[in-house]
Protein backbone atom coordinates (compact mmCIF):
# COMPACT_ATOMS: atom_id res chain seq x y z
CA UNK A 1 0.00 0.00 0.00
CA UNK A 2 1.38 3.41 -0.73
CA UNK A 3 1.59 6.53 1.14
CA UNK A 4 -1.66 9.58 0.67
CA UNK A 5 -0.60 13.08 0.10
CA UNK A 6 -1.52 13.24 3.73
CA UNK A 7 1.69 14.88 5.48
CA UNK A 8 1.36 15.10 8.57
CA UNK A 9 2.08 16.61 10.90
CA UNK A 10 2.40 19.72 9.10
CA UNK A 11 4.86 22.66 9.52
CA UNK A 12 1.93 24.54 11.68
CA UNK A 13 0.33 21.86 13.92
CA UNK A 14 -1.11 21.93 17.50
CA UNK A 15 -2.39 19.36 19.88
CA UNK A 16 -5.79 19.77 19.96
CA UNK A 17 -8.46 20.76 22.84
CA UNK A 18 -9.84 24.30 22.41
CA UNK A 19 -11.27 26.35 25.00
CA UNK A 20 -14.68 25.83 25.75
CA UNK A 21 -17.26 28.39 24.97
CA UNK A 22 -18.94 29.84 27.81
CA UNK A 23 -21.90 28.30 25.63
CA UNK A 24 -21.49 25.19 26.29
CA UNK A 25 -20.40 25.65 30.51
CA UNK A 26 -24.09 26.47 30.02
CA UNK A 27 -25.67 23.99 28.52
CA UNK A 28 -23.48 20.96 30.50
CA UNK A 29 -24.68 22.99 33.86
CA UNK A 30 -28.47 23.11 32.22
CA UNK A 31 -28.15 19.12 31.20
CA UNK A 32 -26.69 18.22 34.81
CA UNK A 33 -29.86 20.39 36.32
CA UNK A 34 -32.33 18.87 33.87
CA UNK A 35 -33.23 21.96 32.10
CA UNK A 36 -31.31 21.03 28.23
CA UNK A 37 -32.02 17.41 27.43
CA UNK A 38 -29.13 15.32 25.86
CA UNK A 39 -30.11 16.03 22.19
CA UNK A 40 -29.96 19.73 22.54
CA UNK A 41 -26.69 19.23 24.33
CA UNK A 42 -25.51 17.56 21.68
CA UNK A 43 -26.67 19.76 19.19
CA UNK A 44 -25.11 23.06 21.41
CA UNK A 45 -21.81 21.38 20.69
CA UNK A 46 -22.22 20.41 17.47
CA UNK A 47 -23.28 23.73 16.72
CA UNK A 48 -19.90 25.31 18.42
CA UNK A 49 -17.70 23.06 16.96
CA UNK A 50 -18.86 23.96 13.30
CA UNK A 51 -17.42 27.32 14.14
CA UNK A 52 -14.50 26.01 15.51
CA UNK A 53 -13.49 24.11 12.39
CA UNK A 54 -14.33 26.80 10.24
CA UNK A 55 -12.33 29.20 12.77
CA UNK A 56 -9.20 26.58 13.03
CA UNK A 57 -9.48 26.69 8.94
CA UNK A 58 -9.90 30.76 8.89
CA UNK A 59 -6.53 31.03 10.74
CA UNK A 60 -4.88 28.65 8.28
CA UNK A 61 -3.98 25.06 9.87
CA UNK A 62 -4.28 22.46 7.55
CA UNK A 63 -5.51 19.58 10.11
CA UNK A 64 -8.25 20.54 12.58
CA UNK A 65 -10.05 18.95 15.87
CA UNK A 66 -13.27 19.09 16.92
CA UNK A 67 -11.38 21.03 20.08
CA UNK A 68 -12.32 17.94 22.42
CA UNK A 69 -15.81 19.81 22.97
CA UNK A 70 -17.80 16.85 24.00
CA UNK A 71 -15.11 16.10 26.68
CA UNK A 72 -14.80 17.14 30.11
CA UNK A 73 -10.95 15.70 30.65
CA UNK A 74 -9.00 14.68 27.61
CA UNK A 75 -8.31 10.89 28.61
CA UNK A 76 -10.91 9.87 31.05
CA UNK A 77 -13.96 10.53 28.78
CA UNK A 78 -12.14 7.84 26.47
CA UNK A 79 -10.97 5.17 28.98
CA UNK A 80 -14.16 5.29 30.63
CA UNK A 81 -16.18 3.55 27.49
CA UNK A 82 -13.76 0.90 27.25
CA UNK A 83 -15.10 -2.38 28.64
CA UNK A 84 -13.82 -2.89 31.54
CA UNK A 85 -12.73 0.56 32.53
CA UNK A 86 -15.60 2.82 34.74
CA UNK A 87 -14.92 6.55 36.03
CA UNK A 88 -15.16 7.27 39.43
CA UNK A 89 -14.64 10.22 42.22
CA UNK A 90 -11.40 9.50 43.62
CA UNK A 91 -10.18 11.04 47.47
CA UNK A 92 -7.78 13.57 45.67
CA UNK A 93 -7.40 14.86 42.04
CA UNK A 94 -3.62 14.92 40.29
CA UNK A 95 -1.11 17.27 42.41
CA UNK A 96 0.06 19.94 39.95
CA UNK A 97 2.48 22.47 40.56
CA UNK A 98 0.26 25.08 42.54
CA UNK A 99 -3.25 23.12 42.57
CA UNK A 100 -4.99 20.28 42.46
CA UNK A 101 -6.78 18.87 40.18
CA UNK A 102 -10.65 18.13 39.98
CA UNK A 103 -11.22 14.88 41.11
CA UNK A 104 -12.21 12.29 38.91
CA UNK A 105 -9.97 9.08 37.52
CA UNK A 106 -11.01 5.63 35.80
CA UNK A 107 -10.36 2.30 38.00
CA UNK A 108 -10.21 -1.40 35.99
CA UNK A 109 -13.44 -3.24 36.91
CA UNK A 110 -13.12 -6.20 34.48
CA UNK A 111 -10.60 -7.52 31.50
CA UNK A 112 -9.80 -4.63 29.33
CA UNK A 113 -11.20 -4.29 25.69
CA UNK A 114 -12.55 -2.32 23.14
CA UNK A 115 -16.46 -1.23 22.66
CA UNK A 116 -17.65 -1.36 19.36
CA UNK A 117 -20.20 1.00 20.13
CA UNK A 118 -17.90 3.38 22.00
CA UNK A 119 -19.49 6.97 21.53
CA UNK A 120 -16.11 8.78 20.35
CA UNK A 121 -15.66 6.74 17.46
CA UNK A 122 -19.39 7.81 16.40
CA UNK A 123 -18.22 11.94 16.96
CA UNK A 124 -15.35 11.33 14.77
CA UNK A 125 -17.31 10.29 11.70
CA UNK A 126 -19.98 13.31 12.38
CA UNK A 127 -17.23 15.47 13.01
CA UNK A 128 -15.53 14.34 9.47
CA UNK A 129 -18.53 15.18 8.26
CA UNK A 130 -18.27 18.24 9.17
CA UNK A 131 -15.09 19.38 8.15
CA UNK A 132 -15.69 17.78 4.69
CA UNK A 133 -12.62 18.17 2.15
CA UNK A 134 -11.18 21.37 3.69
CA UNK A 135 -8.65 20.23 5.79
CA UNK A 136 -7.53 17.06 7.52
CA UNK A 137 -9.37 16.09 10.33
CA UNK A 138 -7.44 14.86 13.58
CA UNK A 139 -8.61 12.44 16.49
CA UNK A 140 -7.40 13.01 20.04
CA UNK A 141 -7.00 10.36 22.11
CA UNK A 142 -5.10 9.12 25.15
CA UNK A 143 -2.24 6.88 24.76
CA UNK A 144 -2.50 3.32 25.40
CA UNK A 145 0.00 3.56 28.36
CA UNK A 146 -2.35 5.86 30.35
CA UNK A 147 -4.09 3.26 31.30
CA UNK A 148 -0.93 2.36 33.37
CA UNK A 149 -1.42 5.19 35.77
CA UNK A 150 -1.47 5.02 39.22
CA UNK A 151 -4.50 3.66 40.81
CA UNK A 152 -5.80 2.07 37.69
CA UNK A 153 -5.10 -1.37 37.41
CA UNK A 154 -6.76 -3.99 40.06
CA UNK A 155 -4.06 -6.98 40.81
CA UNK A 156 -7.17 -9.02 41.70
CA UNK A 157 -8.65 -8.75 38.17
CA UNK A 158 -4.85 -8.51 36.67
CA UNK A 159 -2.14 -10.17 38.72
CA UNK A 160 -0.06 -10.48 36.09
CA UNK A 161 1.00 -7.38 34.62
CA UNK A 162 2.26 -8.88 30.88
CA UNK A 163 -1.42 -10.07 30.66
CA UNK A 164 -2.90 -6.90 31.49
CA UNK A 165 -0.56 -5.29 28.54
CA UNK A 166 -1.63 -7.42 26.27
CA UNK A 167 -5.20 -6.74 26.81
CA UNK A 168 -4.31 -3.12 26.11
CA UNK A 169 -2.59 -3.53 23.06
CA UNK A 170 -5.39 -5.78 21.87
CA UNK A 171 -7.66 -2.74 22.88
CA UNK A 172 -6.05 -0.46 20.96
CA UNK A 173 -5.43 -1.80 18.17
CA UNK A 174 -8.98 -2.61 17.52
CA UNK A 175 -9.56 1.29 18.49
CA UNK A 176 -7.42 2.01 15.56
CA UNK A 177 -9.18 0.15 13.49
CA UNK A 178 -12.47 1.38 14.58
CA UNK A 179 -11.39 5.12 13.66
CA UNK A 180 -9.63 3.85 10.40
CA UNK A 181 -12.79 2.50 9.07
CA UNK A 182 -14.66 5.67 10.18
CA UNK A 183 -12.06 7.70 8.15
CA UNK A 184 -9.52 8.75 10.12
CA UNK A 185 -6.45 9.36 8.85
CA UNK A 186 -4.35 11.75 11.52
CA UNK A 187 -4.61 10.01 15.06
CA UNK A 188 -2.91 11.25 17.93
CA UNK A 189 -1.82 9.80 21.15
CA UNK A 190 -1.39 11.74 24.09
CA UNK A 191 0.66 10.43 27.17
CA UNK A 192 1.24 12.38 30.32
CA UNK A 193 2.39 8.75 31.69
CA UNK A 194 5.55 9.10 29.93
CA UNK A 195 6.23 12.23 31.31
CA UNK A 196 6.28 10.50 34.77
CA UNK A 197 8.96 8.02 33.57
CA UNK A 198 11.35 10.87 33.15
CA UNK A 199 11.68 12.46 36.61
CA UNK A 200 14.33 12.53 38.39
CA UNK A 201 13.50 10.50 41.67
CA UNK A 202 11.39 7.50 40.35
CA UNK A 203 10.21 5.51 42.90
CA UNK A 204 10.87 1.78 42.70
CA UNK A 205 7.84 -0.77 42.46
CA UNK A 206 6.92 -2.70 45.42
CA UNK A 207 8.42 -5.79 43.40
CA UNK A 208 11.46 -4.21 42.34
CA UNK A 209 11.20 -3.18 39.20
CA UNK A 210 13.30 0.07 37.82
CA UNK A 211 12.69 2.76 35.44
CA UNK A 212 14.50 1.04 32.55
CA UNK A 213 11.26 -1.64 32.76
CA UNK A 214 8.60 0.84 32.75
CA UNK A 215 10.41 2.57 30.18
CA UNK A 216 10.72 -0.80 28.00
CA UNK A 217 7.18 -1.91 28.79
CA UNK A 218 5.97 1.33 27.59
CA UNK A 219 7.55 1.46 23.80
CA UNK A 220 6.48 -2.71 23.97
CA UNK A 221 2.47 -1.43 24.40
CA UNK A 222 2.91 1.75 21.70
CA UNK A 223 4.88 -0.17 18.96
CA UNK A 224 2.72 -3.47 19.27
CA UNK A 225 -0.26 -1.42 19.48
CA UNK A 226 1.45 0.26 16.01
CA UNK A 227 2.78 -2.77 14.16
CA UNK A 228 -0.44 -3.53 11.94
CA UNK A 229 -1.51 0.23 11.21
CA UNK A 230 -2.42 1.12 7.77
CA UNK A 231 0.31 3.34 6.12
CA UNK A 232 -2.03 6.11 4.97
CA UNK A 233 -3.13 6.41 8.57
CA UNK A 234 -0.41 8.79 10.76
CA UNK A 235 -0.04 8.61 14.04
CA UNK A 236 1.58 11.11 16.37
CA UNK A 237 2.35 10.55 20.17
CA UNK A 238 2.12 14.11 22.41
CA UNK A 239 4.15 13.90 25.10
CA UNK A 240 2.78 16.09 27.73
CA UNK A 241 3.90 17.34 31.54
CA UNK A 242 0.44 18.01 32.59
CA UNK A 243 -1.79 21.10 31.72
CA UNK A 244 -4.56 21.63 33.79
CA UNK A 245 -5.87 25.72 34.56
CA UNK A 246 -2.32 26.91 32.99
CA UNK A 247 -0.23 24.62 35.83
CA UNK A 248 1.62 21.87 35.09
CA UNK A 249 2.93 18.50 36.92
CA UNK A 250 6.29 17.47 35.64
CA UNK A 251 9.34 19.17 34.84
CA UNK A 252 12.68 17.77 33.50
CA UNK A 253 14.53 17.17 30.27
CA UNK A 254 13.80 14.19 27.71
CA UNK A 255 17.23 12.85 28.87
CA UNK A 256 16.05 9.37 30.76
CA UNK A 257 13.41 8.36 28.30
CA UNK A 258 15.05 9.48 24.69
CA UNK A 259 17.10 6.33 24.14
CA UNK A 260 14.82 3.79 24.17
CA UNK A 261 11.36 5.87 23.18
CA UNK A 262 12.94 8.50 20.73
CA UNK A 263 15.09 6.20 19.21
CA UNK A 264 12.87 3.21 18.53
CA UNK A 265 9.10 4.45 18.92
CA UNK A 266 7.18 3.56 15.70
CA UNK A 267 5.03 6.71 15.24
CA UNK A 268 5.02 9.25 12.22
CA UNK A 269 5.46 12.31 14.55
CA UNK A 270 6.25 13.24 18.03
CA UNK A 271 4.57 16.09 19.89
CA UNK A 272 7.18 17.47 22.15
CA UNK A 273 7.07 20.49 24.96
CA UNK A 274 9.48 23.03 24.49
CA UNK A 275 7.76 25.88 25.76
CA UNK A 276 9.77 27.14 28.91
CA UNK A 277 13.16 25.96 30.63
CA UNK A 278 11.17 22.94 32.24
CA UNK A 279 11.25 21.28 29.34
CA UNK A 280 15.32 21.02 29.30
CA UNK A 281 17.58 21.35 26.00
CA UNK A 282 17.22 19.42 22.54
CA UNK A 283 20.15 17.29 23.18
CA UNK A 284 17.94 14.49 23.39
CA UNK A 285 16.54 14.79 19.95
CA UNK A 286 19.53 13.67 18.90
CA UNK A 287 17.81 10.00 19.24
CA UNK A 288 15.49 10.67 16.78
CA UNK A 289 16.46 8.76 13.17
CA UNK A 290 17.30 10.97 11.06
CA UNK A 291 14.06 10.15 8.30
CA UNK A 292 12.30 9.31 11.20
CA UNK A 293 9.49 10.59 12.71
CA UNK A 294 8.70 14.56 12.35
CA UNK A 295 9.14 16.17 15.33
CA UNK A 296 7.30 19.09 16.30
CA UNK A 297 8.37 21.52 18.40
CA UNK A 298 5.79 22.92 20.98
CA UNK A 299 7.67 26.09 21.29
CA UNK A 300 5.20 28.19 22.43
CA UNK A 301 2.90 27.98 24.91
CA UNK A 302 -0.85 27.40 25.38
CA UNK A 303 -1.10 28.80 29.02
CA UNK A 304 -1.29 31.90 28.76
CA UNK A 305 -2.38 34.15 25.79
CA UNK A 306 1.09 36.39 25.16
CA UNK A 307 2.42 35.96 22.03
CA UNK A 308 6.09 34.37 21.70
CA UNK A 309 9.13 36.93 19.87
CA UNK A 310 9.28 35.67 16.62
CA UNK A 311 12.97 36.00 16.37
CA UNK A 312 13.65 33.76 19.31
CA UNK A 313 11.13 31.31 17.88
CA UNK A 314 13.79 30.75 14.87
CA UNK A 315 16.54 30.37 16.79
CA UNK A 316 14.98 27.45 18.40
CA UNK A 317 14.40 26.23 15.60
CA UNK A 318 17.75 26.50 14.14
CA UNK A 319 19.28 25.13 17.19
CA UNK A 320 17.08 22.07 17.13
CA UNK A 321 18.16 20.97 13.56
CA UNK A 322 21.57 21.03 15.07
CA UNK A 323 20.08 17.66 16.32
CA UNK A 324 17.23 16.85 14.01
CA UNK A 325 17.17 17.62 10.52
CA UNK A 326 15.74 20.84 9.35
CA UNK A 327 13.09 19.55 7.05
CA UNK A 328 11.89 16.71 9.78
CA UNK A 329 11.01 19.83 12.20
CA UNK A 330 7.71 21.48 12.85
CA UNK A 331 6.20 23.66 15.90
CA UNK A 332 3.19 24.08 17.74
CA UNK A 333 2.03 25.24 20.96
CA UNK A 334 3.63 22.91 23.88
CA UNK A 335 -0.43 21.27 24.79
CA UNK A 336 -4.04 22.09 23.93
CA UNK A 337 -5.70 25.04 25.38
CA UNK A 338 -8.08 23.03 27.78
CA UNK A 339 -7.30 19.44 28.12
CA UNK A 340 -9.75 19.63 30.49
CA UNK A 341 -13.13 21.32 30.33
CA UNK A 342 -11.43 24.05 32.73
CA UNK A 343 -9.59 25.74 29.98
CA UNK A 344 -6.22 27.37 30.41
CA UNK A 345 -6.09 31.24 32.11
CA UNK A 346 -6.27 33.27 28.19
CA UNK A 347 -8.87 34.42 26.41
CA UNK A 348 -10.51 32.94 23.34
CA UNK A 349 -9.30 35.85 20.94
CA UNK A 350 -5.87 35.18 22.05
CA UNK A 351 -6.10 31.51 21.37
CA UNK A 352 -6.88 32.21 18.09
CA UNK A 353 -4.46 35.36 17.86
CA UNK A 354 -1.39 32.55 18.71
CA UNK A 355 -2.91 29.86 16.32
CA UNK A 356 -2.82 32.11 13.28
CA UNK A 357 1.06 33.68 14.53
CA UNK A 358 2.10 29.75 14.49
CA UNK A 359 0.89 29.46 10.84
CA UNK A 360 2.41 32.22 10.00
CA UNK A 361 5.79 31.86 11.66
CA UNK A 362 6.07 28.13 10.16
CA UNK A 363 5.48 29.92 6.56
CA UNK A 364 7.94 32.53 7.42
CA UNK A 365 10.58 29.76 8.44
CA UNK A 366 9.89 27.15 6.13
CA UNK A 367 8.32 28.69 3.10
CA UNK A 368 5.46 26.46 2.88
Amino acid sequence: MTKTAVKAPFRADHVGSLLRPERIHQARKNFQEGTVSKEELHQIETEEIKRIVDKQIEVGLQAVTDGEFRRRFWHTDFQEHLNGVEGYVPETGFKFVGEETERYNVRVTGKVSFNSDHPHVKEFVEFKEIVGDRAIAKQTIPSPNQLFGKGILNPEIYPDLAEYAEDVIQTYRDAIKAFYDAGCRYLQLDDVYIAGLNVENFPAAEDGKDRQYFIDLALYVLNSVLEDKPEDLTITTHLCRGNYRSKWAFEGSYAKIAPTLFAKEKVDGFFLEYDDDRSGGFEPLDYIPNGGPRVVLGVFTSKHGELENKENIKARVEEASKYVPFNQLCISPQCGFASTHHGNLLTEEEQWNKLKYIVDVAKEIWGE
